[in-house]
């Protein structure tokens, strides 16, 4: 009997788009140090495009919502999105620049990124067809790279069509009630859910943050993903080891296909699982969403996982 294709579910991203600028070091500079860096990429980022790009990759059917410039950045990053099978129809051009990151990686694939909004700055409510694009998709992908008002617009009118909303919260900081009142799924890591929370311990931390949404993942880093919901114990998945050349990414490759994972149905133990190999893949490869996986290679990566499981 032939495999049944899961159907493609459809997720709406508003967020931001970004140009990354990433210099490669052997150890990152400190302050007023100068050092050399041994490669630079230009990579269209943000982390709601790659969020977009790595669904789109794992298989879903996605719609960018946001705003890019009218630079060759602009340009480029609408033709990467476009490239990658993701619909810019909802991704207006702005006056002036579009947002960059800059970005420095160091030799142990640790970063540290300096977001310029550009662009992305303008996105602070929904523009004409936005609300209509939400509405028509199963989950919704928000980030706080934009204008809080306009992530609120979002999580809104998800929440008034049923459309699922999954929040990052990154860059960290304090949110509203009234925003975490309309998500269903946050998904911080481990500082961000400190700064949300003001616990250390991601088991403390998600259990703070279940009394304002209903369903937690903290992700930690190479020690993997913990989730968390309301009348349930606590489940932690381990990520796969592998070699991290550049962390870039990670988080977004991994909440894009487990946006993907639970719109074809699969329970949450498994669905953190599958992004995790796509985060372990992403990883091994430099850049954001250059290093993004594709659906047939995380499949084949968590099948070889799960029959390294199999006693």
């Amino acid at each position: 009997m032939t495999p049944t294709t899961p159907a493609r579910p459809a997720i709406a991203v508003l967020g931001s788009t970004n140009m990354d600028l990433v210099a490669y070091v052997a150890t990152a500079p400190r302050r007023g140090e100068t050092v050399t860096g041994h490669a630079f990429r230009t990579v269209p980022g943000g982390k709601g495009a790659n969020q977009a790009v790595a669904a789109a990759r794992s298989g879903a059917d996605v719609t960018m919502l946001g705003a890019v410039g009218e630079d060759d950045f602009g340009v480029r990053l609408r033709a990467a999105l476009d490239d990658a099978g993701v619909r810019t129809d909802g991704l207006r051009t702005v006056r002036g620049e579009s947002g960059t990151a800059h970005i420095v990686v160091d030799d142990e694939g640790g970063n540290a990124i300096v977001v310029v909004p550009g662009a992305n700055g303008s996105v602070s409510a929904l523009a004409e067809g936005d609300a209509a694009r939400i509405a028509s998709a199963g989950v919704l992908l928000l980030q706080l790279e934009i204008p809080l008002p306009g992530v609120l617009a979002g999580a809104r009118t998800a929440h008034e069509h049923g459309v699922r909303v999954v929040l990052t919260p990154a860059p960290a900081q304090p949110l509203p009630g009234e925003l975490l009142a309309v998500t269903d799924l946050l998904v911080p890591n481990e500082h961000e859910a400190e700064v949300l929370t003001g616990k250390a311990d991601p088991y403390d931390a998600a259990s703070a943050l279940l009394s304002h949404v209903p369903e937690v993942v903290v992700t930690l880093g190479s020690r993997g993903a913990l989730y968390a919901a309301r009348d349930a114990a606590p489940v932690h998945v381990p990520a796969p080891a592998v070699e991290a050349l550049d962390t870039t990414a990670a988080g977004d490759t991994f909440v894009g296909a487990l946006a993907v994972a639970q719109g074809e149905g699969r329970a949450m133990p498994d669905a953190l699982r599958w992004a995790s190999a796509a985060a372990a893949l992403s990883v091994q490869r430099p850049g954001a969403s250059a290093s993004m996986p594709h659906r047939h290679e995380t499949d084949s990566l968590a099948a070889q996982l799960s029959e390294s499981r199999t006693p």
